[in-house]
């Protein structure tokens, strides 16, 4: 393929180009050879096989100087394009400074990761880096498989959910636990089992999934609750809560952040279900890991 895409290519020493971007640049084959460390009789040798592959003079001497020909002068720009760029791209990486990046990291985040980190995250990090931005976006599904491996968000900060997919190339960081609790309007004084199963139920579905970790638990028990409403958003909950007889299980986190604000009471899950494991995920080749390196040890830190 390579043979009949690029058929030019293949008839040109590449590193003779350099060579024909110093002497159109200077004018001048020793000038040209001084800046690639070259004897002269090497460049002039150099500049004949170039003569030979584009089969044009390419340079002729008037007094002093090396004047170049038409055809020359309309190969010259995309030359010294072409090399620029590819100087660009090849060379190594500057170390990432957090101190003196403006990186914008594309982050993807529930409503729960967003409330129990970003407070604490922007106030570290306008004091070590403040320069660093941050577009966050709802994270569509868990782990964000497809995104991460697109190079679409930097990191993806979410639950892990049973039957997680894994690919390979991810890395998945167990970050920190919560626990479920229940929160309710402010005049109930008390949650059994038998009083969660008769009451109804507000559900926080980020994923518009069909089954809640809870009702999961609770088949597993042989009980089912009644599902008044499912929302994508747990922080629009403890006030609909509030104004209604629902109750919603939430992480403990937020409802005890949240119980204050929404005037709401807040009770243990009459009910056993384990801790929930709350992750970072990343691509293990993402062309920006010593910063994403930087920003987990940053989170990392955080939830300690």
């Amino acid at each position: 393929m390579m043979n009949a895409m690029h058929p030019a290519l293949r008839k040109l020493d590449l590193n003779l180009l350099p060579v024909f971007e110093a002497v159109f640049r200077h004018r001048s084959v020793k000038q040209a050879a001084d800046e690639l460390f070259m004897s002269t009789s090497a460049l002039s040798h150099a500049l004949s096989r170039l003569r030979a592959a584009f089969n044009d003079p390419l340079f002729y001497r008037e007094g002093h100087r090396m004047c170049p020909t038409v055809y020359a002068s309309e190969l010259a720009p995309a030359i010294a394009s072409s090399l620029a760029a590819l100087n660009q791209q090849l060379s190594p990486r500057p170390a990432f400074d957090p101190s003196a990046s403006d990186y914008c990291f594309q982050i993807a985040i529930t409503d729960y990761t967003a409330f129990c980190i970003f407070p604490g995250l922007i106030k570290e990090i306008e004091r070590s880096a403040p320069g660093v931005r941050f577009e966050l976006r709802y994270l569509p599904h868990s782990p964000a498989l497809n995104e991460l491996l697109a190079g679409e968000v930097d990191l993806a900060l979410g639950f892990s959910v049973p039957d997680e997919v894994t690919h390979p190339d991810l890395e998945a960081i167990d970050w920190f636990e919560d626990e479920y609790v229940v929160i309710s309007h402010p005049r109930r004084t008390g949650l059994t089992l038998e009083d969660y199963l008769a009451a109804r139920h507000l559900v926080v579905t980020p994923w518009n999934e069909r089954q809640g970790i809870l009702d999961l638990q609770l088949e597993r028990l042989g009980h089912t609750r009644q599902v008044t409403m499912k929302t994508p958003s747990m922080l629009s909950g403890p006030f609909i809560v509030a104004q209604s007889d629902l109750l919603m299980a939430m992480p403990r986190f937020a409802a005890t952040r949240l119980a204050q604000a929404a005037g709401v009471a807040l009770f243990t899950l009459p009910f056993t279900v384990p801790p929930f494991e709350v992750k970072i995920y990343s691509h293990l080749r993402s062309g920006k890991r010593e910063a994403t390196d930087w920003l987990k040890q940053v989170l990392r830190r955080l939830v300690r």
